[in-house]
């Protein structure tokens, strides 16, 4: 299982970002075509993304591009140029249809066929811009095999709702709610949309702790600095990784004994409590915990 706490946007313009995102640690970047690039700019930043995936060197982040919207002339031209150059998965604007969901999916296997990448390989996170991409969230989830996210629009989203961002985040509370729905029955990842204000961190720590309690997996992001805050916020307490690691190890020695109950702390917990347990130790970097 990939954390995936903070995907950090990176202009597809800028070279110096786009060499030097993977050094604020986040746990994914977003190579962005998009919104970040101005129409007259799209051919050269197209080129540029795909000279600096070549080269490799990312850390340990996830890599994905941010395409142009699939009502557009570029995202064909995007996945051609990006794919083939070595990437983790493409994240898709303004998704509405599942339709589309099985065009893009047709499209970049015929792109892997002819590169000599694993079919399959390329991930696809839907970003849910609209009132009805938000309504179909769980048909465009369940589209492809590759769908592995699926993340709310902001400004878009708000605009389409016919509504202003607030501070408070009221108009997508219901938003956010579906969506964690939808990606649960899906089995996809929930990932937040961006905080906008980027000097508020009392801010920011207030929504990304609203969010984790809602459900979400991570939260995008547009500035370097706040991944240590969403980080913290995400990662558990000392207290809470030794509970976690407490009833992981009652669970398998109840397990290896035949017995179906387990007791940890004088309570007795039964697979759901187990399953927290063991998704709090993996969001903790302690994945060996579980495994071993």
């Amino acid at each position: 299982m990939r954390l995936r706490r903070t995907m950090l946007y990176l202009p597809g313009n800028n070279p110096n970002m786009l060499l030097r995102g993977h050094l604020f640690n986040p746990d994914g970047l977003v190579l962005d075509l998009e919104d970040a690039v101005a129409m007259r700019e799209k051919d050269a930043a197209r080129i540029l993304v795909r000279d600096v995936l070549r080269q490799g060197n990312f850390g340990t982040c996830e890599v994905t591009v941010r395409i142009n919207g699939m009502d557009t002339s570029y995202w064909k031209e995007d996945l051609e140029a990006v794919v083939p150059a070595g990437i983790h998965g493409i994240r898709v604007p303004k998704v509405e249809d599942p339709k589309d969901m099985v065009l893009l999916d047709e499209t970049l296997s015929e792109i892997e066929t002819r590169a000599g990448i694993p079919l399959g390989k390329t991930l696809v996170f839907c970003l849910l811009e609209t009132a009805k991409g938000i309504w179909r969230a769980y048909e465009i989830a369940t589209a492809s095999k590759r769908v592995t996210a699926i993340i709310p629009g902001g400004e878009d989203l708000t605009a389409d709702l016919r509504t202003n961002r607030s501070a408070e985040g009221t108009e997508l509370e219901g938003v956010r709610k579906m969506l964690v729905l939808a990606a649960r029955a899906a089995g996809v990842d929930a990932l937040d949309t961006v905080f906008p204000r980027i000097t508020d961190d009392e801010g920011l720590r207030k929504e990304v702790g609203f969010i984790k309690q809602l459900g979400f997996d991570g939260k995008s992001v547009i500035h370097p600095n706040q991944i240590p805050i969403i980080h913290d916020v995400f990662t558990p307490t000392e207290k809470e990784i030794e509970k976690a690691k407490r009833i992981v190890a009652a669970a398998k020695e109840a397990a290896e004994r035949g017995l179906g109950a387990v007791s940890v702390d004088g309570r007795m917990v039964d697979r759901p409590v187990v399953k927290r347990a063991e998704f709090t130790l993996i969001r903790a970097g302690l994945s060996e915990e579980v495994l071993s």
